[in-house]
């Protein structure tokens, strides 16, 4: 059983409740400053470290999109929640972990697909798999991602291996303005024909609706702070 501990500021799982209905709230709102249908924007609920007695709270309080980064953790975690839950891997997968993944969880959106290898490994496993294409926006060394040059080929390797390719995912540079980027995002995935855009977190996320995100990948602001890497 996954016991991760909730970390300082953590809070209980009435706190949960209370920060979720914050979330959708805002995310209401900035749907709505920015023209569009709120129902158009996916909130997923970022679970990693979380324990499970703190996601059945979000469950509770109607949450059904959980997102998770690490392989193992979604593997320990799924089958401790309901079956209704919708699970999108949101963290860089490692191609021997596809196959992991593909016989104990179904993974509802791949959201980090950023090379010809796991194209090639999720085709072999995860046949019509619905994946997003992720673009290191910033070219950063630290982070993962496929080059912007890179999405076209890459989209044109998913769909010729059979994937469902769907969309794209990034994260910006954390200083600066991420407006640029998510709007790079969104008109790339326009001239692509891609209805979905995977940006935003707990910090930015009502800027990410502004700019046209479908996704919106929120951890801190529904769970509280994650304990300290040791």
């Amino acid at each position: 059983m996954v016991t991760a501990p909730g970390g300082p500021g953590a809070g209980s799982t009435g706190d949960v409740a209370a920060r979720l209905e914050s979330v959708r709230a805002r995310i209401v709102s900035a749907a709505s400053d920015a023209g569009r249908d709120p129902d158009t924007v996916t909130l997923i609920a970022v679970s990693k470290t979380v324990d499970v007695t703190r996601m059945r709270a979000a469950y509770d309080a109607g949450q059904r999109d959980f997102g998770e980064n690490r392989a193992q953790e979604l593997i320990d975690k799924a089958p401790q929640m309901p079956a209704d839950c919708r699970w999108h891997m949101i963290g860089a997968v490692q191609t021997n972990k596809v196959r992991l993944l593909a016989r104990r969880v179904p993974v509802t959106r791949w959201h980090t697909v950023d090379r010809a290898a796991l194209v090639d490994e999720l085709a072999t496993r995860v046949r019509g798999a619905s994946v997003l294409l992720e673009v290191n926006v910033g070219d950063e060394a630290s982070k993962a991602g496929c080059r912007r040059d890179d999405v076209d080929e890459l989209a044109g390797l998913g769909r010729g291996a059979g994937l469902d390719v769907r969309g794209l995912m990034g994260v910006p540079p954390a200083a600066g303005d991420p407006r640029p980027h998510f709007r790079w995002l969104r008109d790339t995935a326009q001239r692509l024909g891609l209805p979905e855009i995977s940006m935003g977190m707990s910090g930015d996320f009502e800027v990410a609706i502004s700019e046209g995100a479908t996704f919106v990948r929120v951890g801190t602001a529904i769970f509280g702070s994650r304990p300290r890497a040791t």
